[in-house]
């Protein structure tokens, strides 16, 4: 189980979360530096949340899926969330 912020994933959704943002990534070849220079988002943070580490928030997940060209409603169904 991840630990977040002080609390446990139990369910392990952001490590679900961050499989399919990673997936999404890989199959546009892009690079984790580049995908968090598009998002804006620091890259050792992407890592994180692509590890599911991080407590991702509403606007990063908007910024992830604009640079991914998908919508953020498709990374939660890729999640099976």
């Amino acid at each position: 189980m991840a630990r977040v912020s002080g609390k446990v994933d139990k369910n392990g959704y952001l490590v679900r979360l961050g499989v399919a943002i990673r997936a999404r990534r890989i199959a546009l070849a892009l690079s984790q530096e580049a995908l968090a220079d598009y998002a804006e988002v620091d890259r050792s943070h992407m890592g994180k949340i692509e590890r599911g580490e991080r407590n991702v928030t509403f606007l990063n997940i908007v910024r992830i899926a604009e640079a991914i060209q998908c919508k953020p409603s498709d990374l939660f169904i890729d999640a099976d969330l």
